[in-house]
């Protein structure tokens, strides 16, 4: 049975990215959210704030007034726009799906950089959508702007369980299994433990309600890697080979 086209090009999307995850894995694997945050998160937040200035701008001469069907991000009026900013960025992790089929390491150690940021947009202090940017031809770029729930479920956790800076926090994105994942390292040098976002708590639910007879359990506090590596090990599989 072949994938529908949406899926066909997610996954197309998802395997060019990657391939081009090791390149910059090579230069930014060993460096902490913090490190990273040091090295490319001015450049890269820089290009959110302009090229989010450039959007709203046209976005308001375009549909001043009215809002076009399927935008982007929550709100009732491109004039809503002029009242929203870039707040944080992030660094986007992923593991590469052959690592999940066949672990060599536990899932932290096998998270690497993208080399891709998503940064927050927020209207009176309220989570309304997210900014890609990519490092293009040696540019920084915003690529795209979407995921207004994943924005809100994504701020809350990371306000909950995030330092003063979100250092002990990773966005850990697994493209095969179109699964997010929030790393939460404790201070106390003990193994990382995960939030699952809203894209993966529903199989995570499904395989703990299995096991356990309880859906709830799973759906409070942070769980380990082990309690959701088989339903990503499984969905990781269905889809390399629908893409097939």
């Amino acid at each position: 049975m072949h994938a529908k086209p949406a899926v066909q090009a997610f996954m197309l999307s998802a395997a060019l990215l990657a391939m081009n995850a090791p390149l910059h894995a090579q230069a930014s694997a060993m460096q902490t959210p913090l490190q990273l945050q040091q090295t490319e998160g001015s450049d890269a937040s820089a290009a959110a704030t302009r090229g989010f200035a450039e959007f709203v701008r046209n976005q308001i001469q375009a549909h001043a007034g009215t809002l076009p069907e399927g935008f982007p991000l929550d709100v009732t009026d491109v004039q809503d726009l002029k009242d929203a900013r870039i707040a944080y960025g992030f660094p986007v992790y992923t593991v590469n799906p052959k690592d999940i089929l066949t672990p060599r390491s536990d899932f932290s150690s096998m998270a690497r950089p993208t080399g891709v940021w998503r940064f927050l947009i927020s209207r009176d202090n309220r989570p309304i959508g997210l900014a890609t940017v990519e490092k293009i031809n040696g540019t920084w770029q915003t690529t795209s702007y979407g995921g207004a729930g994943l924005s809100k479920d994504l701020d809350a956790l990371m306000q909950f369980h995030g330092n003063a800076n979100r250092s002990n926090l990773r966005f850990i994105r697994i493209f095969q299994a179109r699964s997010d994942f929030l790393e939460v390292a404790s201070g106390n040098g003990t193994t990382p433990r995960f939030a699952p976002l809203q894209s993966a708590r529903e199989a995570l639910l499904q395989q703990r309600a299995s096991k356990t007879g309880s859906a709830a359990d799973a759906a409070g506090g942070l769980v380990d890697a082990s309690q959701f590596a088989e339903s990503l090990r499984a969905a990781v599989q269905a889809n390399l080979a629908n893409f097939r």
